[in-house]
C-alpha cells in the first residue's frame, strides 16, 4: 500500500465516505456517499498527499441508483474542479477475475470510519466469484479480528497485495463481531455503469497493448451513432465461428462488445479482429494482418490437433486422454477422460473429428499423438477412423508422435525452436543412421548427434530393441526421429552387440572407430532388414524439406497400404516422431486432474 496516494476520502454533508483517483481529476466512489450532493458540496481530500488541502468536486457520473440498500448502480464518478491534473499518479487496475483466481487473494480497502479520518485498512477475500443478484461480489473477513468493514469504507477499493483495484466496497454486511463480511462492485460491473472505465482495466493477456486504438475507435464511433453496426454482428466476426456464443441478450453497445472480447474471450487475436473490422467500418481503415513471428516456420503452418496420453495415477491400467485443437496459436480442448488402456482407441475415433471441425477451413491439418515413452510405439497410425470407417487414421491425415516428457520440457522446446531456424532455411537433412546391432555406446551416440547438428535421426530397429539408444535420440534436441515399429536386430549383429557391449562395459573403452555412418557398426549387410529399411529410408527422404515430413510420411503410408503386399512394403509400419514446438505455442496443464 506504500506510496498509494490516490485512496481519497469523500465527504458530503454529514455523510463521509472513500473513493479512489481513476484519472488526473476524476474519483470513483459509491453514489450514496454523495447522495445530499443536491444540498452539501462534495470534497475530497488525499490522506497520504494532505499538501492538497480539500478538493471540491462535482458528480458527472451516476451508476442510476435508486436510494435503496440493494439497489443496483451504487456508482458515482467525481470530477475534482481544479485547472490541471493534480500531481498524483492514479490507481492502476488488475484485470477483471482477479479477485477470485486460485488461491484467493487478500484484498485490502482503505477506509475513514468514525474516529479515523486519516483512514484506516481492513483486510477481506472474496467468498465466490458467484454474484449477487448479478450486481455484487460477497466478502468476509481474512482474519475473525481486526478492522471490519463499516461505514466510512464505501467507495473504497478493494487492491490486491500488490496494490492494483480488483473493485469498490459498497456495503457492510452484520453486525456482530461474530459476522464479518461486506460487498463490492467488480470491474466487470462497474464499467457497466461507467464505460469509461473499460479503457483503465487490463484484459488477461500481457499483450494487450492495442487498447488505445480500440478506445480510440470507440469513441469515433460513439460520435457518430449507427456508423459501426451492430455490436453483435461484430463480436460474431471477431471470434469466429468457434469462438464463444453470444452471452445471453446479446451486446446493448459496442463498449460492451469490446470488454466482453478482451476480458472474456481466450483467443488473443479475437481483439485484433474486433478492432480491425470496426476500423473498416468507420471509414475504410483496414490494417495489414501482422507479420510472421521471427521463428514462425516457413513450411506448411500446421494447425495440430492434440492426442496427449498420460498415465492416471489411479491404476497401472489407467490413463488420461486429453483431445484438443490448435486455433489461431490457441490451444481448444474438445475432450478428456481417464478411460483403462482397452478404451482409448474408440475415445480417441469418437473425438478427432470434432476436433478437427474446430480448426480453420483452409488449415493443415497434423494429428499429433503426445505419449508416454513406453506408447511411442504404439500403431496409432493404423487405427481406423472410426466404426464406420475402416481408413486408417495415418492415412486420413498427416499424423506424427512425440514423448510426453520431451513434449514439456523447457530447455528441448528452446533448443529445438533454435534447431528449427535453421532447417526452415535449408532442402533435405541428413539421415544420422542408428544401424541395426549397432555396438556404438549411447554416450558416443549422443556425441556424435550433438557434434553432427543432427537434425534427422533413423533407427534400424524399434525402441523396444534399441531402448538406450533410442532415449538418447529422445533427449538431444533432434526435430525428427524415424523408425520401423517391428522388427529385431538380425542374429550376427545382436550377438555381436550383447558381445560387444559386455566387453565394453568390462574395459571402459568407447567401442570399435565408427564407420563412414557413424554407427560404430563393422560394416554394412544388406541381408540386414534394419540396414534396407535405412537405405530405402535415405532415399526417399533426401529431398524432402524437414517441414514436409508429416506429409511425405503420411503419401508412404497411403502407398504401402495400397501395395500388392503391404505387410511387403518398406514403409508399412514406419513411425514418425516430428516435433515442431512452435506448433503449440502453449504446453500447459492437464485440462483437468488426472486423479480427479
Amino acid at each position: 500500500m506504500g506510496g498509494a496516494a490516490w485512496h481519497a476520502r469523500i465527504a458530503c454533508g454529514d455523510a463521509v465516505g472513500a473513493g479512489f483517483l481513476v484519472t488526473g481529476r476524476r474519483v470513483l466512489t459509491c453514489a450514496h456517499v454523495v447522495r445530499a450532493v443536491d444540498r452539501a458540496a462534495v470534497t475530497v481530500s488525499f490522506p497520504h498527499a494532505r499538501e492538497l488541502g480539500e478538493v471540491p468536486a462535482t458528480v458527472v457520473a451516476h451508476g442510476g441508483w435508486a436510494g435503496g440498500v440493494t439497489d443496483p448502480g451504487d456508482v458515482a464518478v467525481l470530477e475534482l474542479a481544479v485547472d490541471h491534473d493534480i500531481p498524483l499518479a492514479p490507481a492502476r487496475f488488475a484485470p477483471p477475475g482477479a479477485a477470485y483466481t486460485e488461491p484467493y487473494p487478500k484484498l485490502v480497502a482503505y477506509g475513514f470510519p468514525e474516529g479515523y479520518d486519516e483512514g484506516t485498512l481492513a483486510e477481506y477475500r472474496a467468498v465466490s466469484p458467484q454474484l449477487i443478484a448479478g450486481e455484487w461480489l460477497e466478502l468476509v473477513a481474512w482474519h475473525g479480528h481486526g478492522q471490519p468493514i463499516a461505514d466510512g469504507f464505501s467507495g473504497a477499493a478493494a487492491t490486491l497485495p500488490d496494490g492494483r483495484v480488483a473493485g469498490m466496497v459498497t456495503a457492510a454486511l452484520g453486525s456482530s463481531p461474530e459476522v464479518r463480511k461486506g460487498r463490492m462492485l467488480p470491474l466487470d460491473v462497474l464499467t457497466r455503469y461507467w464505460p469509461d472505465l473499460g479503457e483503465l482495466v487490463p484484459g488477461p493477456d500481457p499483450g494487450d497493448d492495442g487498447r488505445p486504438r480500440l478506445y480510440d475507435l470507440l469513441r469515433r464511433a460513439e460520435a457518430g451513432p449507427g456508423a459501426a453496426g451492430d455490436p453483435n454482428r461484430l463480436y460474431l466476426d471477431a471470434v469466429g465461428p468457434f469462438g464463444p456464443p453470444l452471452p445471453p441478450g446479446g451486446f446493448a453497445t459496442l463498449r460492451a462488445a469490446a470488454d466482453y472480447v478482451r476480458w472474456e474471450v481466450p483467443d488473443p487475436e479475437a481483439v485484433r479482429r474486433f478492432t480491425d473490422r470496426l476500423g473498416e467500418l468507420l471509414g475504410g481503415e483496414r490494417v495489414p494482418p501482422p507479420p510472421a513471428a521471427p521463428d514462425g516456420p516457413a513450411g506448411p503452418a500446421w494447425s495440430p490437433v492434440v492426442v496427449e496420453i498420460d498415465h492416471s495415477g489411479a491404476g497401472p491400467d489407467q490413463v488420461t486422454v486429453e483431445v484438443s485443437a490448435y486455433r489461431d496459436g490457441r490451444r481448444r480442448p474438445v475432450g478428456a477422460r481417464r478411460l483403462p488402456r482397452t478404451a482409448v482407441r474408440a475415445y480417441v475415433q469418437s473425438r478427432i473429428d470434432e476436433a478437427v471441425a474446430h480448426l480453420a477451413p483452409d488449415a493443415d491439418e497434423l494429428v499429433t499423438f503426445v505419449l508416454p515413452r513406453e506408447w511411442l510405439n504404439e500403431a496409432v497410425a493404423h487405427w481406423e477412423c472410426g466404426a464406420d470407417d475402416s481408413t486408417p487414421l495415418g492415412c486420413a491425415y498427416p499424423l506424427v508422435v512425440t514423448d510426453r516428457a520431451r513434449h514439456h520440457s523447457g530447455r528441448l522446446r528452446h533448443q529445438l525452436r533454435k534447431k528449427w531456424q535453421k532447417l526452415d532455411t535449408g532442402g533435405g537433412v541428413e539421415v544420422h543412421r542408428v544401424e541395426c546391432g549397432t555396438r556404438e555406446r549411447p554416450p558416443s551416440l549422443r556425441k556424435r548427434l550433438w557434434d553432427g547438428d543432427a537434425r534427422l535421426a533413423g533407427f534400424a530397429a524399434p525402441p523396444t530393441v534399441a531402448r538406450p539408444h533410442f532415449e538418447v535420440g529422445l533427449t538431444v534436441p533432434v526435430p525428427v526421429l524415424l523408425w520401423p515399429r517391428g522388427g529385431a536386430p538380425c542374429a550376427v549383429h545382436g550377438d555381436a552387440h550383447r558381445a560387444g557391449t559386455a566387453r565394453q562395459e568390462a574395459s571402459g573403452a568407447e567401442g570399435p572407430a565408427p564407420d563412414a555412418s557413424g554407427s560404430g557398426r563393422e560394416g554394412p549387410d544388406a541381408s540386414c532388414p534394419g540396414t534396407a529399411f535405412l537405405d530405402r529410408l535415405t532415399a526417399s527422404v533426401a529431398d524432402v524439406p524437414p517441414a514436409e515430413l508429416p506429409r511425405h510420411v503420411m503419401e508412404l503410408r497411403l502407398t504401402a497400404e495400397a501395395a500388392d503386399d503391404p505387410e511387403g512394403h518398406w514403409a508399412r509400419h514406419l513411425q514418425l516422431l516430428w516435433d515442431d514446438p512452435r506448433c503449440f505455442p502453449e504446453t500447459g496443464a492437464s485440462l483437468h486432474s488426472p486423479v480427479a
